[in-house]
């Protein structure tokens, strides 16, 4: 196994499924035929065992062959869009980090991504629909509580001298009435967002 079939291994393993057309941006975008060298080396990984793959779409759909995401499961779609994300931020700049739903203790926010993109850490929220005003109310309390809760100072990405607050970027349908808080939150799409850190330079 080649250092490309353990990359695309690491990204299905990573986003949880990714579709052929995903696979092919983020890892054969340097050759004259991405879709077709995708698909060639994507046939060899399921046929080795190495991948699962749905094929009830145009567009084959792969997973991890030891993963627990149902090939059906209805956050599919959800999963997709945050490696979309993660592809269309690539263009712009590499994450130092992005982890897909990372884990915290009970009460505290539940964001898609976190990551350090930019020289900055960030908690990304894809929202595929538009939230209530109570489920928007209760989003955000949960990143009130963890800022109150001061755990964040103890994340491994932290430096020793300067603790740093991820910012809040969420990304997709709606636009909420946030007010003020203690962090930074921002609702813009990637291009608004280069328009916003440009500015900040």
């Amino acid at each position: 196994m080649n250092q490309r079939d353990k990359a695309i291994l690491e990204d299905v393993q990573r986003f949880r499924a990714l579709s052929r057309d995903l696979i092919a941006s983020l890892h054969f975008n340097n050759v004259k035929n991405p879709i077709t060298a995708a698909n060639y080396v994507l046939k060899r990984l399921h046929r080795d065992k190495q991948i699962e793959r749905a094929t009830d779409r145009r567009q084959y759909i792969y997973f991890p062959a030891q993963g627990h995401i149902k090939k059906d499961s209805s956050k599919l779609g959800h999963f997709l869009q945050i490696a979309e994300f993660y592809r269309d931020i690539c263009k712009v700049e590499i994450p130092k980090t992005f982890i897909v739903e990372p884990r915290y203790s009970k009460g505290m926010p539940e964001p898609d991504i976190f990551m350090i993109w930019k020289g900055a850490p960030w908690h990304v929220e894809i929202q595929r629909t538009q939230y209530s005003e109570k489920q928007i109310k209760e989003k955000i309390q949960r990143y009130d509580h963890y800022y109150l809760s001061n755990e964040w100072h103890s994340e491994s990405w932290q430096k020793p001298d300067k603790k740093i607050f991820p910012y809040l970027w969420i990304n997709g349908v709606g636009r909420y009435a946030i007010g003020m808080r203690s962090y930074r939150v921002f609702q813009t799409d990637i291009e608004g967002m280069l328009d916003i850190t440009s500015k900040r330079k």
